[in-house]
């Protein structure tokens, strides 16, 4: 059964969001919390708070045990880009595009290799 949860409208760009979601696609949940936990980069901050939401949701509403999950699918999209200005020579103004991001994830519980093999 998948688990889903979505955070959307993050400060931050999608690009930067992604090289941290990147890094736990495919993880275990206790190997991705320990990773997000000790990485530098500011959007490991929303991501981990993405990825304990998703496993409160998963335990709460289903009644899956956390130990077994791993994240099966993790996205960063674009969200809408505030329109700012910014005062540049001769009376001129460049823009500045304040970008947000939606970020959804998908966790799955882990099949045992004994029904796989039995199954086939």
């Amino acid at each position: 059964m998948e688990v889903k949860a979505t955070a959307r409208y993050i400060h931050m760009s999608p690009r930067k969001v992604r090289l941290v979601i990147d890094v736990i696609r495919g993880m275990a949940i206790a190997q991705a919390r320990s990773q997000l936990s000790v990485m530098k980069k500011a959007a490991a901050e929303p991501v981990l708070k993405l990825l304990e939401s998703a496993v409160a949701n998963a335990t709460h509403n289903f009644h899956l045990d956390a130990g077994q999950m791993y994240v099966k699918s993790i996205t960063a999209d674009g969200g809408p880009v505030l329109g700012r200005w910014r005062a540049r020579a001769f009376g001129r103004a460049a823009p500045i595009r304040k970008r947000t991001t939606h970020i959804s994830i998908t966790l799955e519980p882990r099949e045992e290799k004994s029904r796989k093999s039995s199954a086939s």
